[in-house]
């Protein structure tokens, strides 16, 4: 975050452009860290020149850089608009908010999230992930920010992250794919096909106020999962291991259900044949295991979540051992970073460029002389140009009379 060099009221202040602003527009920049200071306001410093970065006038279109020092005048708050306040939690809130952390970097928090918790709050939703990041964040920290969602009675792997900065970075990260997700699940019976990719398109089903998912191969988005079973419980049940290569809302569940294995607990998807009798729990058996994902700074997060009691005590039930798992996330080739897909474009312009040149090379030596265009004489008559006609008359042609 970008420090104050001087914050009194009245005065001048001075700001450090911190590494996670590098990059960020001047209009950007006050939302996120002077948001009572109204677009309009900052506009009129900029084409003023009161507003300034390095000593030099600035526009809000501008870009920071790390490292530069802004120039902010005194005043301009809107008194209609407040800085958010935080709320205050419960100490049941708090605890279960400690509960929940795994790790804690630099740049992101990763939670354990509990089945029955829901990631934001929503239409009777006043329980959720959410609503307990105040618990992380210190008195001059940034509010922590969802940067990917899972279902309410999904649990696992939550990455939150700490810095609007973080936040930009990580949510690329998994709009492009590049985070690796590995799941573990237990689904009603065993698949024929010990290991293979589900490729099945998804859309709303109708009538379900977008409430559920289908496969719907013509009009939906294309949806595509690995999966492979790591043990079986004779035909009963088996454990599988999913990485989602899509991210498209109830994925899996729907993806399993499709081919005839529901998750187990997952009425939603499987009806009634989704629930094993017995000591197994209702509850729904999907666990996000195992992140891995580039940090902004450079290395790499690879972080896993344990079970649930009742996954837990499940798997012990079905004879499963945990340990069973060790495999690696189907990574699929590295991708390529801005800077090498610009090198990769000119090498393929280059290439083309080269082989026309020689296209044409070929072309003009293969002509023959009698190919050559040939020059056109002076035409006579009406339309003969002056040299000509002297060019004519050097030769002996007859002149005009």
């Amino acid at each position: 975050m970008s420090k104050p060099a001087s914050s009194q009221s009245g005065e001048v202040r001075q700001f450090t452009v911190a590494a996670d602003d590098d990059g960020i527009r001047v209009d950007r920049w006050f939302k996120r860290h002077l948001p009572q200071v109204g677009f309009g306001t900052v506009s009129r410093w900029a084409r003023t020149g009161q507003l300034r970065v390095d000593g030099k006038r600035v526009k809000v279109e501008d870009r920071l850089e790390q490292g530069q020092q802004l120039r902010v005048p005194p005043g301009g708050e809107d008194t209609g608009r407040k800085p958010r306040q935080r709320r205050e939690l419960t100490a049941e809130e708090e605890a279960q908010a400690e509960a929940m952390l795994i790790t804690r970097t630099r740049s992101a928090l990763v939670l354990n999230k509990p089945p029955g918790l829901a990631t934001q709050g929503g239409t009777n939703t006043t329980r959720h992930v959410d609503g307990l990041l105040d618990a992380y964040a210190g008195e001059d920290e940034p509010r922590p920010r969802l940067v990917h969602r899972l279902d309410k009675d999904t649990s696992g792997v939550l990455l939150v992250a700490r810095t609007p900065g973080s936040a930009a970075s990580y949510s690329k990260r998994f709009s492009s794919r590049a985070a690796k997700k590995i799941y573990w699940a237990l689904v009603v019976g065993v698949p024929d096909v010990k290991e293979g990719t589900i490729d099945a398109a998804i859309a709303k089903q109708p009538g379900s106020g977008g409430e559920k998912m289908h496969v719907d191969m013509e009009g939906g988005q294309p949806a595509k999962t690995l999966y492979r079973v790591v043990d079986r419980a004779g035909d009963r049940a088996a454990w599988v291991e999913l990485q989602p290569l899509t991210g498209r809302t109830h994925q899996l569940r729907v993806h399993m259900a499709a081919i005839g294995h529901p998750i187990v607990g997952d009425g939603k998807y499987g009806g009634p044949a989704a629930f094993l009798t017995g000591t197994i729990s209702r509850k729904m058996h999907l666990h996000a295991r195992r992140l891995i994902i580039d940090e902004p700074g450079g290395g790499k997060l690879d972080v896993s979540a344990e079970l649930p009691e009742h996954f837990a005590a499940s798997m012990e039930s079905l004879g499963f051992d945990e340990n069973a798992s060790a495999a690696e996330p189907d990574t699929g080739p590295p991708e390529l970073t801005p800077v090498e897909k610009k090198k990769v474009a000119r090498q393929h312009a280059k290439q083309y460029r080269k082989a026309r040149r020689g296209e044409r090379k070929t072309r003009t030596l293969g002509r023959s002389r009698d190919d050559k265009p040939k020059k056109r004489g002076p035409t006579k008559g009406k339309g003969s140009s002056t040299a000509a006609r002297r060019q004519a008359a050097k030769r002996g042609s007859p002149g005009r009379k």
